[in-house]
């Protein structure tokens, strides 16, 4: 009977133990980090947009997440107009990117395949990165030219 009780006694500690080690991982070894959204218009759509503006928040985007949201994204926000490139290291969906001017115009829309290291640039100088599911922007005839609303400043 006290060997029993102390077993289960261990096994507990060790649960517990395990799930404070979990829990004071980083959120990238967790799945993912949380990130503040922001709505985006375009058109008629409604985006639920992650708005990654730090560098490390950047970095990370959306690698090592199984699955997003029909109108859901990332808007990636940069510092100063730039040419920008993006790549799909660690990134397990494939995905779109449009890349956006200041004034919040498309300027081009890449498709990613997901876990490629093959870059993807902006066709201009870009203050914003929109990474959507694979074809969102084409399946909503979404194209170089086009306004988006809200981008966060």
């Amino acid at each position: 009977m006290q060997k029993n009780c102390l077993t289960h006694i261990a096994a507990i500690i060790a649960t517990a133990i395990a799930a404070c080690a979990f829990t004071s991982l980083p959120a990238v070894a967790q799945g993912h980090q949380t990130l503040p959204t922001k709505p985006l218009n375009i058109h008629i759509h409604v985006i639920k947009a992650e708005v990654a503006r730090s560098e490390s928040e950047r970095e990370q985007g959306l690698m090592f997440r199984k699955n997003m949201g029909a109108n859901e994204g990332m808007v990636f926000v940069f510092d100063a107009p730039a040419g920008i490139c993006m790549w799909m290291k660690n990134t397990l969906i494939p995905l779109s990117v449009a890349f956006i001017d200041k004034n919040g115009v498309i300027l081009n829309v890449e498709e990613m395949n997901a876990q490629t290291l093959d870059s993807h640039c902006a066709a201009g100088e870009a203050s914003y990165a929109l990474e959507m599911n694979k074809g969102w922007f084409k399946d909503k005839n979404i194209k170089p030219g086009t306004l988006i609303e809200g981008l966060p400043q």
